[in-house]
């Protein structure tokens, strides 16, 4: 069973001839522990690319000390270069030397995208541990001071290279990030200096791997610190980069069978295919067309597990609300076929999916999107004037489907005219977020009323889908007769639900009628 923590720390080279300071005179620190030693062995896993170290991830599994086990750094959440490291880490058990456990494995897949990871370096740490405590004995903070021997492994085996270092690391454990910055004064008049590596692995590596232009610490153009004068392409590449980020986040939720992990990694791509359609004339039609169109196929494989997980737990719920009995639980057994059995099967597609070439491919032609985004020489053009066309046009297409849903007639047609008017709506929500980059905040009203629209028909879509699900259980030969009364108690819930969706879709559809017809700029 895999454990998860958030590790902020800095760490600081220095001498071998540095001594400690008293750190007991730090502000808010009433004493310092008794010092604590430690041998800790580690070895560190990564491809032979040093694919995972190039996005500052750190796979190892470590002996010694008090957290024995594997532990996998996922890459700092700092926003600058000054502040502590803020990085998620999670833990597993010792288990086998070679083997990395799959609930670790599965979070780094996305980044991995096929290839195998083996031992790349092997350290060993002397560690002197000073525990910092505050008033009433809260423990505040660890400094540690490490004795580092590294060896460079090929292939499992040890290689010529070998360094030995010293660094102090200190990591906060209750206490709060205002304990820095005194600290950092007190440790650099001992010596020490702000470490020119991100990690021991970075060092043993020989190189701070990656650098600055690390995928998963791309940060956007400066051009975007224009603000509204930021060049439209910029827009769109910081606008495709977070969402990227948050695929790519989401995938180990999807392999780990995390209940959000398949709906929020859909909406990341849709967001994606959004911003690539609103703004496609930026851009060279084949690359656009490619990434749309993959996008889809994964955005499908994601919606029939997503679609018959939704009606399952609504179902589910207003099954608990019946009278309990034989009917109702005939009427369960069959939902939990159908509905379950649907989630399973699309589940395991959508797994299947995440192992293949194809999405792996995929995510390699995000990346170079996002990083070599293939814009037409001729398209220079204000973020600020492009963003806010995309939002207007959007929102027009919007007004012509709600149109076609006012007109159309009752029953199938109607149903999928509004089920357009959702998916309408959507996309102006995304492309908008993408403008409020710069346009300012009429695209946040935008956004909001956008959202509304699509959050009301969303529920009328699952109300409408559990309909049909259950006109199909009773077209079925295997549901009793008694059963027929909790059909239609569920039946008729969904026929209210959905015109109480409607309903409110009218009212929020001409609320926001004006603001979608004036425009973001």
């Amino acid at each position: 069973m895999a454990s998860q923590g958030i590790e902020i720390e800095k760490k600081y080279d220095v001498g071998d001839d540095a001594t400690v300071p008293a750190l007991e005179e730090l502000p808010g620190v009433a004493r310092v522990g008794t010092p604590r030693s430690a041998v800790l062995e580690a070895v560190y896993f990564d491809t032979d690319q040093h694919t995972l170290a190039a996005r500052r991830i750190t796979l190892r599994r470590r002996t010694g000390g008090t957290d024995a086990g594997w532990h996998l750094k996922l890459p700092p959440e700092a926003t600058a270069e000054t502040e502590p490291q803020q990085r998620r880490e999670v833990h597993a058990p010792l288990g086998q030397p070679g083997v990395v456990p799959d609930s670790l494995l599965a979070r780094v897949q996305a980044y991995l995208r096929g290839d195998e990871v083996r031992p790349v370096v092997r350290l060993e740490t002397r560690r002197t541990t000073h525990a910092l405590y505050g008033e009433n004995g809260v423990h505040l903070a660890d400094l540690a001071d490490d004795q580092v021997d590294a060896t460079r492994l090929h292939h499992g085996e040890a290689a010529e290279h070998r360094q030995s270092w010293r660094e102090w690391e200190l990591e906060l454990v209750h206490g709060g990030p205002d304990l820095f910055a005194p600290a950092e004064e007190v440790l650099t008049a001992a010596g020490a200096r702000p470490a020119g590596h991100a990690s021991k692995l970075a060092r043993a590596l020989g190189r701070d791997p990656g650098g600055a232009a690390a995928p998963e610490e791309w940060e956007g153009p400066a051009a975007l610190l224009a603000g509204k004068k930021a060049p439209a392409a910029a827009v769109v590449t910081v606008y495709v980069a977070e969402q990227l980020r948050r695929l790519l986040a989401e995938d180990a939720a999807v392999r780990l069978e995390e209940p959000e992990g398949i709906h929020n990694m859909r909406s990341a791509i849709r967001r994606l295919r959004s911003a690539l359609v609103a703004y496609r004339k930026l851009y060279r039609a084949m690359p656009v067309t490619r990434l749309r169109d993959e996008l889809d196929w994964l955005a499908v494989l994601l919606g029939d597990p997503r679609d018959s997980q939704v009606v399952l737990e609504r179902l589910r719920g207003q099954l608990d609300e019946l009278p309990p009995g034989d009917a109702t639980d005939a009427v369960k057994e069959q939902v939990e076929r159908k509905a379950g059995g649907a989630f399973d099967a699309g589940y395991r597609r959508a797994q299947e999916a995440l192992k293949s070439e194809r999405y792996f491919r995929l995510l390699d032609n995000l990346e170079d999107f996002r990083d070599h985004p293939p814009v037409r020489a001729e398209a220079v053009a204000p973020g600020r004037k492009i963003a806010g066309k995309a939002v207007d046009k959007s929102a027009r297409r919007l007004r012509r489907s709600q149109k076609a849903a006012r007109n159309a007639r009752r029953g199938a047609d109607h149903e999928d005219a509004l089920h357009q008017v959702r998916k309408d709506a959507k996309r102006l929500r995304h492309v908008a977020e993408s403008a409020a980059l710069v346009t300012g905040k009429r695209a946040g009203k935008v956004v909001k009323a956008a959202h509304r629209q699509q959050k009301i028909l969303g529920d009328f879509r699952d109300a409408l889908i559990a309909r049909n699900l259950l006109h199909d259980i009773e077209a079925g030969s295997s549901v009793p007769e008694s059963a027929a009364q909790a059909l239609a108690e569920l039946g008729k819930r969904q026929a209210e639900l959905m015109d109480g969706a409607e309903a409110k879709y009218r009212k929020a559809r001409k609320k926001s009628r004006a603001l979608l017809r004036r425009g973001v700029i």
